[in-house]
């Protein structure tokens, strides 16, 4: 496979379509600073293992068809029934992003518009500065974005509903949604945000998600992607805690063809804690790529980590979880760990847990572990009735519902349970993802 590169020309002109708008500084200024860049290739050491070459291909073609850019006046059937089922599913203040732009806004509605403003960026409603972005594909994204959501949380504000924000492709896309939430002081909140594919056709999605929390103030949030498993997406999240501001997250990867997420973490003040925990589900051919980040620049300050994959047939995974403590970081509690569970002698996954350690009164862990299923297990629950395909069944199960169970969202977790499940159905059951779709298994065709 050749390495990835976008034409450089073709991006010029297509940003130089676009309409001029509050974005229109912002495109150029992280044009120019993408073209030094490109996409990052295997060449790159935090991408060896994940090739951009197919999203490149496909980013070139979309570039050079100015028809494809403009954005559906009206959402498909197929679109709207996406999000109608979601939100009968999951009790939420939805907000919808389709093809990189803002479509709906709920949260101008009474209901929590005193404690909560939600706007379109490119309506002039919301800011935006793409001066922070530094990796290449949020320049990339930033050149080419169209619209974005700015969420901001009243200081003092405590969200009995979480808000939900759905993003996805409706039809033949390259879209760049951009997310950005604020919290104020001492505000509670909760984020549930869905990444799905709603129409036919290629597709890639090139997320970036920016989180501020502001002292003493805390979020919970939930991050879904269950796209088609033809489908690419590539997607950034980094979020900077201040004075003894929390963040727990809990991100599920279950569809998509070639999936890459970095979550970038920077304890800015003292007090602060973070948790971060994964489940990826893979099969067929699939490759989900698993980056985080954790700079403890002050301490005291705690962070934890947990992902789990479960990989069949001959879906290649990633993890790569980095926590740095920095000089002066005294008191900073750091641990994290990967478990992989291989369903195929033919899957393959590349974990690297990593802790960079520059302070001395510190409490650190870090450790990844690889198989298949415990045969002692097995032998045990088959002694109990199982025969041995149930009995491997629910040693998956349990695997998977560790991290399910620590979804920090009530009011989702139903909804993820259901989902996980399906997915795990589809990989027991040895059938290969290219038989369904992501999109069905949201608006709940499934079984």
């Amino acid at each position: 496979m050749t390495a990835a590169a976008i034409d450089k020309d073709l991006l010029e002109r297509a940003v130089g379509r676009l309409p001029r708008d509050p974005l229109t500084s912002v495109r150029r200024e992280a044009l120019s600073r993408f073209r030094e860049t490109g996409f990052p290739t295997p060449r790159h050491e935090d991408w060896k293992y994940t090739n951009l070459a197919p999203v490149a291909d496909l980013s070139n073609r979309w570039l050079r068809e100015p028809a494809g850019h403009v954005a559906p006046a009206s959402l498909s059937p197929g679109a709207r029934e996406l999000a109608e089922t979601l939100a009968a599913a999951i009790d939420a203040h939805w907000l919808l992003i389709a093809n990189g732009v803002v479509v709906d806004h709920p949260c101008r509605s009474p209901s929590c518009g005193q404690q909560v403003t939600a706007n379109s960026i490119a309506r002039g409603t919301g800011s935006y500065s793409a001066r922070a972005d530094t990796d290449a594909m949020s320049l990339f994204n930033a050149a080419l974005l169209r619209d974005g959501l700015h969420v901001r949380i009243a200081p003092g504000a405590i969200l009995e509903r979480p808000l939900g924000v759905l993003v996805f492709d409706d039809g033949p896309a390259v879209s760049q949604p951009r997310i950005v939430i604020e919290a104020g002081d001492n505000a509670r909140a909760e984020v549930i945000e869905v990444h799905a594919s709603a129409g036919e056709g290629e597709q890639f999605a090139n997320a970036v998600t920016e989180v501020s929390l502001a002292p003493g103030s805390a979020l919970a949030y939930v991050r879904l992607q269950d796209r088609r498993a033809d489908h690419y997406q590539v997607g950034r999240l980094n979020v900077r805690l201040a004075r003894d501001a929390s963040f727990d997250h809990a991100a599920f990867d279950l569809g998509g063809g070639l999936i890459r997420n970095d979550i970038a973490v920077d304890i800015a003040e003292p007090g602060a804690s973070v948790a971060l925990h994964g489940l990826y589900l893979a099969g067929g051919k699939q490759h989900i790529d698993n980056h985080t980040r954790v700079d403890h620049r002050v301490g005291p300050a705690k962070s934890t980590e947990e992902y789990r994959g479960i990989l069949g047939d001959r879906a290649r995974c990633v993890f790569n979880g980095k926590a740095i403590v920095h000089p002066g970081a005294d008191g900073t509690d750091a641990q994290q760990a990967n478990h992989n569970l291989l369903l195929s002698e033919h899957a393959e996954i590349d974990t690297k847990p990593e802790l960079e350690i520059y302070a001395d009164d510190v409490k650190c862990s870090h450790g990844a572990t690889v198989g298949q299923l415990d045969p002692n297990a097995l032998f045990y629950l088959r002694t109990r009735g199982l025969s041995e395909e149930e009995a491997a069944q629910a040693l998956t199960r349990a695997f998977a519902a560790t991290i399910v169970a620590r979804s920090p969202i009530a009011a989702a977790r139903e909804y993820l349970e259901r989902a996980v499940e399906s997915r795990l159905q589809a990989l027991i059951g040895d059938k290969s993802p290219e038989t369904s779709t992501a999109g069905a298994r949201i608006a709940g065709d499934h079984p």
